[in-house]
């Protein structure tokens, strides 16, 4: 073995050979239970960041665990087409060059969004790769693959086929730059500055006028009625009258209605159904008429008259000078609100009413209901199963179309007289009226039928396959709490449509890593991490280290101290190997303790074991990782190695079967969190059968002597701390001068003072544990740690007593 551990060069070398090897495969297999995780695939729109990497990191570890427990593990790889994001990232391309999509055209814009995504595809396969998921990447698949693409419209037949997918004129957000609608999770809501102008609108009979507030003068155009609060005794006389709608003079009532907010404005509403979600409801409840004078583009359409093909801030200008002109303009003051922008390119919405297809809710939704309120799918924590249940029940009805050029085209044929036939493929005549002049919608689905589908689709559905068979259901999925609508609740409920049952049994929402700083990592903000950046640094093992320790259920502040202390563990790791590989001179592993610290070191690693396997079981992954570091650090190298080497060096044969032995067990607990240099320290052991990737998981043994170094280790921090040397004897006393080397350290202690300092901490734990007060209201955790004080506190004062 080299001198040091240098992982470059290294951790791909095993990745390379992983692969080429087979290591990573999932074949069908009927002597072998399955376990699965079908990963959610990342958008093609760029790079990974830094929760990809968490994400597949601790996916990694449970497969790679599983995998040497002799499940036939599939980790299934991919990535998502992504619609409108990734139509979104290529027209910012185009726009550095000053072009646009308009200008390109159809066909060679979608060429163009090939050209990328067999880019960007072709990069995340190699991140992937690089952190060391140990995918069977020979599955890649792609959401615009042909066959799942023909899943997708099969998929779309099959609901509309029970009546669950329908076309309605309903108001939606609509982003007029992507000229496509946007449903309420694609939306962000920002606080800007308004102005709020003030507008009189006379009464029809010419007695008097009533004012209300707008932002938007502009749609003034589009006025249909005033509504005002029933109980609201200042317009209580004005119900069932008639105003005139400024600049276009068109006569609309007056009505009564509790959703009104007495307290904007002056309490009167104007109702614009065509432009406002509120008004649109109100509207249709008061069956009043839909007006629209804003188009796709976001300008002002031929409804507007006059203003048709301004701006709307140009039309908002020409109606004040309108209302200026003919004193209706009462006043206009600041405002501060909230509007919906486009979370992709920004642009503000506009509510529209538009002829879309949905996807309704009501039936799809009830099975996957029951199967998280019967924990059949289950998600970890548990604030998050909650909130999952809770966006079930409230999701609406689905937008399900996009009226943009790349993604899965709607399998919708549409004949002269607007009538539609859907069908998987070309029918030979409109399914209404008998016409053969059809013309396939040129809209596409929304994503969320590619994403509904991943888990099986990716599995040759609707195929009957044998991977369909072995690999369906699967086991779990790691993920961000923003995916659990987007993602998780879709592949529920539509996993338990069309195959039966569900995807998955354990859903585990990770934390998000924010900047250093804090906030959300940001390319355009310059927080941006990528992960590849840390790989480079630190290699990918301290990388999958230092991101599990951040884990949690908590946001996190990304730490380069965490990745930090995972290189500096597999410097240690590899330092020891060394140690006890060149001593053991191709010894064989066999556990044949004889002395105190070999069999305390055997049980703290079937200690450890069986914590690591509960914590991973519960996907405690920093706890988990935590506890390997101690193990490893503390544990093997600092007291077992330093206590056993003298032996090792002396030719001691049982040592040496031994030490190889519990060296051996310890790379395989730390492979799944590290697997390239335990690979490579593995490498280098003799007799060795298998790679380490596929070795068995050892079996716990007995860990009764976990803590048969207690003594010892609390004599030694009695001792740094305070030169105060416990009485120990024969085993014990060994140890200690072997690791502690008592004759180098600070010489002989005070033991009066150290026994006055013991009394006084014991004091004050037993003063805090009897306070009740304390004991009831301070988490369990705490009191438990003092406790645990207390007891240690006592036992330190007897051995510097003795």
């Amino acid at each position: 073995m080299e001198s040091l551990y240098k992982p470059e060069g290294v951790e791909e070398g095993w990745e390379q050979t992983w692969e080429q090897e087979g290591l990573y495969n999932a074949d069908p297999d009927p002597t072998r239970e399955s376990f699965v995780i079908a990963h959610p695939p990342p958008n093609v729109t760029g790079d990974l960041h830094m929760g990809h990497a968490l994400q597949l990191s601790l996916a990694d570890a449970i497969v790679r665990m599983r995998r040497m427990q002799g499940y036939n593990t599939l980790f299934q790889p991919g990535f998502d087409h992504a619609g409108i994001s990734t139509q979104n990232a290529v027209e910012k391309h185009l726009a550095q060059e000053g072009r646009t999509r308009q200008d390109l055209g159809r066909e060679a814009f979608v060429e163009l969004v090939w050209e990328w995504l067999r880019e960007y595809g072709g990069k995340i396969m190699l991140q992937f790769r690089r952190i060391g998921a140990s995918m069977d990447y020979r599955r890649e698949r792609f959401t615009m693959d042909d066959a799942y693409v023909r899943a997708v419209m099969h998929f779309f037949v099959h609901l509309y086929g029970k009546g669950w997918i329908y076309r309605a004129n309903r108001i939606i957000n609509w982003c007029p730059f992507h000229q496509t609608s946007l449903s309420d999770l694609e939306v962000a809501h920002v606080e800007v500055d308004d102005a709020l102008t003030y507008v009189r609108y006379p009464l029809a009979d010419g007695d008097g006028h009533i004012t209300i507030a707008t932002v938007r003068p502009a749609t003034i155009l589009a006025d249909v009625a005033v509504a005002v609060h029933p109980d609201d005794d200042r317009y209580r006389h004005l119900v069932n009258r008639e105003v005139i709608i400024p600049v276009v003079g068109r006569r609309v009532p007056v009505i009564a209605d509790e959703r009104v907010e007495r307290d904007f404005g002056t309490g009167a509403l104007k109702l614009t159904p065509g432009h406002d979600p509120l008004d649109y409801e109100l509207g249709r409840d008061h069956a009043l008429p839909e007006i629209t004078v804003i188009g796709p583009d976001g300008r002002m359409n031929e409804e507007a008259g006059e203003l048709a093909g301004l701006t709307q801030k140009e039309a908002d200008e020409r109606v004040l000078e309108w209302l200026k002109e003919h004193n209706q303009l009462e006043k206009r003051e600041s405002y501060r609100h909230k509007v919906a922008l486009c979370d992709r390119c920004h642009s503000r919405i506009e509510p529209r009413i538009s002829l879309q297809w949905w996807c309704s809710m009501r039936d799809l939704r009830k099975p996957a209901l029951e199967a998280l309120r019967a924990r059949r799918v289950r998600y970890h924590p548990d604030s998050q199963h909650r909130f999952a249940i809770q966006s079930l029940e409230d999701a609406p009805d689905w937008n399900i179309s996009r009226q943009i050029w790349w993604g899965h085209q709607l399998p919708v044929w549409e004949c002269p007289d607007r009538h539609v036939t859907v069908a998987e493929t070309e029918p030979e005549a409109c399914a209404e009226c008998g016409s053969h002049d059809l013309t396939r919608s040129t809209d596409v689905l929304d994503t969320w039928f590619s994403s509904a589908l991943w888990p099986f689709a990716t599995l040759g559905w609707p195929e009957d396959t044998e991977d369909l068979r072995t690999f369906y259901p699967g086991d779990l999925n790691t993920t961000a709490r923003d995916i659990i609508r987007l993602w998780e609740n879709r592949m529920i409920f539509s996993g338990l449509e069309l195959m039966g049952d569900v995807p998955f049994h354990d859903v585990v929402i990770h934390s998000t890593v924010h900047a250093p700083t804090g906030g959300r990592m940001s390319k355009s903000l310059g927080t941006g991490m990528n992960p590849l950046a840390a790989i480079e640094t630190y290699g990918a093992d301290a990388t999958r280290y230092g991101l599990m320790k951040m884990a949690s259920s908590q946001d996190v502040r990304f730490s380069e101290g965490a990745i930090e202390e995972g290189r500096k563990l597999a410097n240690k790791l590899w330092n020891v190997a060394r140690l006890i590989l060149q001593a053991s001179e191709g010894a064989a592993p066999v556990e044949r303790p004889r002395t105190l610290e070999e069999r305390w070191i055997l049980a703290r690693l079937s200690q450890t074991q069986r914590d690591v396997e509960r914590l991973l079981g519960e996907f405690d992954f920093s706890h988990t990782v935590d506890e390997l570091y101690h193990l490893t650090f503390d544990d093997f190298c600092d007291w077992y190695a330093e206590a056993v080497k003298g032996r090792l060096y002396e030719g001691d044969a049982d040592a040496r079967a031994t030490a190889v032995a519990a060296l051996e067990r310890l790379l395989k607990l730390l492979h799944p969190a590290m697997p390239h240099v335990t690979e490579e320290i593995w490498s280098n052991l003799p007799t060795r059968e298998t790679r380490l990737i596929v070795a068995p998981w050892p079996v716990a043994g007995d860990h009764a002597d976990a803590g048969a170094l207690r003594a010892v280790q609390e004599a030694a921090v009695i001792f740094r701390r305070s030169g105060v040397l416990p009485k120990l004897e024969g085993e014990e006393r060994r140890i200690f001068d072997a690791v502690v080397k008592p004759g180098e350290g600070p010489g002989d202690g005070n033991a009066a003072a150290e026994i006055e300092r013991l009394q006084k901490e014991i004091a004050r734990a037993e003063g805090m544990l009897a306070n009740d007060h304390f004991v009831k209201n301070a988490p369990a955790d705490v009191v438990e740690a003092e406790r645990e004080k207390l007891a240690r506190y006592r036992r330190e004062l007897d051995a510097v007593s003795s």
